[in-house]
């Protein structure tokens, strides 16, 4: 026979294993809110590169070199840097060929891209290399506004609806640290862009939900450093700092693609 001590102790043990059972719940939920950020990298053999402003697809070339003899499948977007929605379906198309796991990387500009594009279920982790990384909607603009306007803001010039960067600027405030026969190389060859891509907002955040990494560049004059640190810290990413023009990935091509390499769970 069941006596009145023996309820209330069962009772009590019943009690302590509901709120330990609560208890952990609430854990695993924290935990699944940050893994993200505190998971490894999945393994990965496909690598998607996209450009920003000012470039194409051909600026991703030293990184790509390195990742192909490491092994993994690279591809650079042609970005056509006309809408976000249109560059975001360029990028997507590629994302689609590929057949399994997929870093996903952004230069500059492209860091709009990679946060809504990485939603792509093929995406198994996000790379930024001096790129915006705006949250879903954001005014990336309005963000950007509240650090000291970097210097190459200035040298952006239109003909009408088409906008580039300045030879001056270019080579002073986008490429200052490489030397200046590539860097105007490389200004003879940026894709103009079309204004009414600077008016897109990402509609997702990929960042919140897949693991990231993000290349800080400190000697930037396009995109503030200290707004770079910022978008960094706020999504979680792991971090490397590089002494570096905006071009990082032209000018320290070994340490882009030794993140990239590391957000391939290769590293």
């Amino acid at each position: 026979m069941t006596s009145p001590d023996d309820v209330r102790n069962a009772h009590a043990m019943n009690r302590r294993a509901f709120v330990g059972v609560v208890a952990a719940g609430a854990a695993t939920t924290l935990l699944a809110g940050h893994a993200a950020v505190a998971a490894p990298a999945p393994k990965a053999r496909n690598v998607v590169l996209v450009h920003g402003l000012f470039a194409d697809g051909s600026c991703w070339s030293e990184v790509i070199a390195r990742l192909q003899k490491a092994g993994l499948n690279a591809t650079a977007v042609q970005n056509p840097l006309t809408t976000l929605p249109e560059a975001v379906a360029s990028a997507e198309r590629v994302l689609a060929r590929q057949d399994g796991p997929t870093v996903l990387v952004g230069h500059s500009f492209s860091g709009m891209i990679v946060s809504e594009a990485g939603m792509h279920p093929n995406v198994s982790a996000l790379v930024y290399v001096a790129a915006r990384a705006p949250d879903a909607g954001e005014d990336y603009t309005a963000l950007a506004k509240t650090y000291p306007t970097p210097p190459a803001s200035a040298g952006i010039v239109f003909d009408g609806d088409e906008g580039r960067l300045s030879e001056a600027a270019f080579l002073r405030d986008f490429a200052g640290d490489l030397p200046e026969a590539k860097a105007k190389v490389l200004y003879a060859v940026q894709q103009p862009f079309q204004k009414a891509l600077l008016a897109g907002k990402t509609t997702q955040a990929a960042w919140r939900s897949k693991p990231s990494f993000y290349a800080v560049s400190t000697e930037d004059r396009t995109i503030n450093p200290d707004l770079e640190r910022f978008m960094a810290k706020r999504m979680g990413a792991k971090t490397i700092e590089v002494k570096a023009s905006h071009l990082a990935l032209i000018s320290h091509p070994d340490e882009i693609a030794k993140l990239i390499l590391e957000a391939a769970g290769q590293g």
